[in-house]
């Protein structure tokens, strides 16, 4: 995107924002469902004292492009979503109103980066412990199996057992479960089932073939075009997506399921860029065959399968 396309979706957003602000406080001041659902058991006035000039004020004010504004109205909005998150799960109230906040901060980082650099950095998601690096040469495909199969247990256990047991916690104790009908318990279990094996058919055809591990801090030294990797680019990746929104379902939390969503979204917008650049930085022609011929969300007709490929350069 074009930096002055980018400063002007920022301050659009800040304006949106502002807007979105001043609505939701007059409601509060004329439907008490909507304080007891947003402001829980905090005093709408000395809150609104505090809000009006630093969210709703400082974001029309960054809509005219001033940054420091811009920098006022998402610092506040930080602090406030923690707060409010506090106040919610100490009371169990309010838990509508971190839902808003939370989107409130996730819009507000995103267009103060705009306004400021004009784009999104998302090169950071590819450095300090996260730079890609290529696997050492010389192990053996059973060594990179076992370190893959360990990468896969310590990620596996974060992403789809700590965090979602976390969120489906916090999701009830705000009050915003949400009964999910019994078969769709069932249906979770049958897409994790399936969506592991994916995810396991994956890291196996990649460190036995691949000479490296799946994950950037061990990449592979050669390009596999095997296994489900003839279907479509990423299979870990949706494999991954599946597993998460399988988990929400047989935790019956809705909030596990956007999670999972949410990480798709980050995924193919921020990850999925840098990764695909490095490939062809590396692999060039044969890369760039291998990208026209597959799609990278939705499997289609394979492609005939190679063996293992030139090292990378």
């Amino acid at each position: 995107m074009h930096r002055g396309a980018a400063v002007r979706w920022g301050r659009v957003y800040f304006a949106v924002q502002a807007l979105g602000g001043a609505a939701w406080w007059l409601a509060v001041a004329l439907v008490p469902a909507v304080r007891l659902a947003t402001l829980g058991p905090l005093d709408p006035v000395p809150v609104a004292v505090l809000d009006l000039p630093l969210f709703v004020g400082a974001s029309a004010v960054a809509a005219l492009g001033l940054r420091g504004a811009a920098w006022t109205a998402t610092v506040w909005t930080l602090l406030v979503t923690v707060a409010l998150a506090a106040v919610a799960t100490v009371t169990g109230e309010a838990g509508r109103g971190v839902l808003l906040m939370l989107a409130a901060s996730g819009g507000s980082v995103a267009a103060l980066c705009l306004l400021t650099l004009g784009r999104i950095p998302t090169r950071w998601l590819a450095s300090g412990p996260f730079a890609f690096r290529l696997a050492a040469r010389g192990r053996t495909p059973l060594a990179h199996l076992a370190a893959t199969l360990g990468q896969i247990a310590v990620f596996w256990g974060g992403a789809l057992v700590v965090i979602p047991l976390v969120v489906a916690a916090l999701e009830s104790r705000w009050g915003l479960a949400v009964a999910f009908p019994e078969p769709l318990r069932a249906v979770g279990l049958a897409l994790l089932v399936l969506a592991s094996a994916l995810g396991l058919w994956s890291g196996v055809t990649m460190s036995l073939l691949g000479d490296g591990t799946p994950l950037p801090v061990a990449m592979t030294n050669r390009l596999v075009i095997a296994g489900p990797y003839r279907w479509v680019r990423n299979p870990m990746a949706v494999a991954g997506i599946g597993q998460g929104v399988a988990v929400g379902l047989l935790l019956s939390s809705w909030l596990v399921v956007v999670y999972a969503l949410l990480g798709a979204l980050v995924w193919n917008l921020a990850v999925r860029p840098l990764e695909e650049a490095d490939l062809e930085a590396r692999f060039g022609a044969e890369f760039r065959r291998y990208r026209d011929a597959v799609r990278c969300w939705l499997p289609g007709r394979p492609v005939p399968g190679a063996g293992p490929s030139s090292p990378a350069r």
